[in-house]
């Protein structure tokens, strides 16, 4: 249960890792979010946003069916669209300029994952409400 009455932030986990999901939800459900759902490709991703409408969806970069930087595209293009947080065991600027160009709030490092993490970036977006530090 999250401090001070906050309300949950419902978010959605996208990679082809299996265990990189579990690490993922074990760590951002202890720092107050609710995974709605876990997604392991591009097109999954798309379709369980569409079924679960998380307000934050943690999409690693690289997925087996379509780059992370073309889901994040098709989701910020939508009404009413989560934020994305992208993610990657490569740093961000592997990816050139396609990380601020594809519309996701940032990104973080796989290796950095946290719930403070992903609040920081998502502070500057008035759409979403991050759970308070604990």
């Amino acid at each position: 249960m999250l401090d001070d009455g906050a309300v949950s932030v419902a978010l959605l986990i996208v990679d082809d890792n299996a265990r990189f999901r579990k690490r993922a939800r074990r760590r951002l459900e202890a720092d107050g979010y609710t995974v709605v759902a876990e997604a392991a490709d591009g097109a999954s991703a798309l379709e369980a946003a569409r079924l679960h409408g998380p307000e934050v969806v943690l999409l690693d970069v690289g997925l087996p069916d379509m780059s992370g930087l073309t889901v994040a595209e098709r989701l910020t293009s939508e009404p009413d669209a989560p934020a994305v947080v992208l993610t990657s065991t490569h740093d961000a600027s592997d990816f050139g300029d396609g990380v601020a160009r594809c519309g996701a709030s940032g990104f973080v490092p796989k290796a950095s994952l946290s719930g403070e993490a992903i609040a920081e970036l998502l502070r500057s977006s008035p759409s979403v409400d991050p759970p308070q530090a604990r």
